[in-house]
């Protein structure tokens, strides 16, 4: 275990240095793209289906870390143009990689050989619309923002929110089941999949499509495709079910001085507006300094605290809600659990504000090279988290850890901040951060994904019979290994 563990971390290590230097692995197992295979996607696609030039934008990662080397861009605009593609390419033998939006973080959507990219862009019109109960059809390469603005325009919004949602797809965010805000309010996002058209890698339509939420019939097959990375199927079309617009939307941020009363403030908020709080943040007084400095956000506050914590509420009520929200806080600062306290007045001010939280990523880039770990554990074990990274570095080092996150879904965001990229710094974090997750009970990978960054490290999160069970799937689904190959399983 000890051998296979020096293995892995000595494998994860080799990897980030090859992705951040560029370098791609050799041709094996898979055919090499020939200009008769070009001629014959030709036949299938128009020509806006077909490109062969500046694809830059689909060979690299959203990061501009990875670069791959795709010849062939393929943009199939329906769901028997997929079907056609994957079984020309599973008969030949041609690796695939499927991408939505390719704004994911770890490589996941990124050829990195010279795969062909089968782009869902074209697939992206919003097919049908139950405008009473707010059920939505559409193509897996509908942008995220798109579904959000069509929903509020009928009164209903999207079930998760991310920063990414004006480039990023629905097929890419079911595919790689990402998190995001609001979970806390309307869970992961499998939970709002009503249906779903998915293409084997062989070219078999798996048609699932309903808007029925009970359907007690046997395996629920559409679910094993979401979180999968696009190594088990390709998802063409989605049923979504949206929840109704809320017509309140309230917020507080409290400034406190440790972290024991952020915990207490979210167990409170659960238990106090449980029914109406729709987001559960915190971050700390570096990330709060960082992003009100370099992302000129008005601070709200006349002094900066060690800590924050920030409710967001939606309902329906809004005398209701703001009646509970008022309690909740006063009921804070009677407990002695807050330094501070800001309640905007108006949707305006509630957006500045959640802004702080939103921005965070980006007021961190100017420190420096940031070394970025998208995490879960326990809330108990979040600050120890942070203490045991600190703890690798000395006090003279300009080394600095900063935390944030989705505090109510046991989510935290790590940057590990240097001046520049350190070879030193880096092999001390990683894979010892993943160490200490693992130990915890958490996850290596809260809400990004494997991908080809963490693939190396998912072993340590997942036992081997979780594993096995893993690669039976993929054997099952996908036997010739041509749906993004490298990816979540090594």
């Amino acid at each position: 275990y000890n051998e296979y563990k020096s293995y892995l971390r000595n494998s994860m290590l080799q990897a980030h240095r090859f992705l951040r230097k560029g370098v791609v692995l050799g041709r094996c197992l898979y055919s090499s793209l020939t200009d008769n295979d070009i001629n014959h996607f030709r036949g299938v696609l128009d020509d806006a289906g077909v490109l062969t030039e500046d694809l830059d934008f689909y060979n690299e990662d959203w990061l501009g870390i990875m670069k791959g080397r795709s010849k062939l861009v393929l943009r199939p605009s329906t769901t028997e143009q997929v079907s056609s593609v994957l079984k020309y390419c599973n008969d030949r033998k041609l690796a695939v990689v499927p991408q939505g939006g390719n704004t994911g973080l770890v490589f996941g959507s990124t050829p990195l050989k010279d795969e062909v990219v089968l782009s869902l862009q074209r697939m992206n019109k919003i097919t049908k619309f139950d405008k009473d109960f707010g059920v939505v059809y559409c193509g897996g390469g509908t942008v995220l923002h798109q579904i959000e603005e069509y929903g509020k325009d009928h009164g209903f919004t999207i079930p998760h929110d991310l920063g990414s949602k004006g480039s990023c797809t629905i097929g890419g965010n079911l595919a790689t089941h990402a998190g995001g805000l609001r979970i806390v309010r309307y869970g992961r996002l499998r939970g709002a999949v009503l249906g779903m058209k998915i293409v084997l890698a062989d070219g078999t339509i798996l048609d699932d499509m309903t808007m029925m939420r009970k359907d007690n019939t046997g395996y629920d097959v559409k679910q094993l495709f979401i979180g999968s990375e696009g190594t088990l199927g390709v998802i063409t079309e989605v049923s979504l079910l949206l929840p109704a617009l809320p017509k309140s939307v309230n917020l507080v941020l409290f400034g406190c001085n440790s972290f024991e009363d952020v915990m207490k403030l979210c167990s409170s908020a659960k238990r106090d507006v449980g029914e109406i709080v729709s987001a559960c943040e915190f971050m700390d007084g570096t990330a709060m300094q960082a992003v009100v400095k370099n992302v000129n956000i008005p601070y709200p506050m006349e002094n900066f605290y060690k800590y924050y914590f920030l409710v967001e509420t939606s309902g329906m009520n809004e005398v209701h809600d703001k009646e509970k929200l008022e309690s909740f806080v006063a009921k804070a600062f009677e407990n002695g659990l807050c330094t501070d306290g800001v309640v905007p007045e108006n949707r305006n001010q509630v957006a500045t504000v959640f802004s702080l939280r939103e921005m965070i990523a980006v007021g961190l880039r100017p420190l420096g090279h940031n070394y970025q770990f998208d995490l879960s554990v326990p809330i108990q074990r979040m600050e120890e988290l942070l203490q045991t990274v600190k703890a690798r570095f000395d006090e003279n080092e300009d080394v600095t850890v900063v935390g944030y996150g989705h505090i109510g879904d046991n989510d935290i965001h790590v940057h590990v901040i240097t001046p520049q990229a350190d070879a030193s710094v880096e092999s001390r974090i990683e894979p010892f951060i993943y160490d200490v997750v693992n130990d915890m009970g958490g996850s290596i990978s809260s809400e990004h994904g494997i991908g080809y960054q963490k693939v190396k490290m998912l072993p340590f999160n997942k036992n081997k019979s979780i594993m096995d069970t893993m690669k039976v799937l993929k054997t099952t689904f996908d036997p010739k290994g041509i749906l993004n190959p490298y990816k979540l399983l090594d």
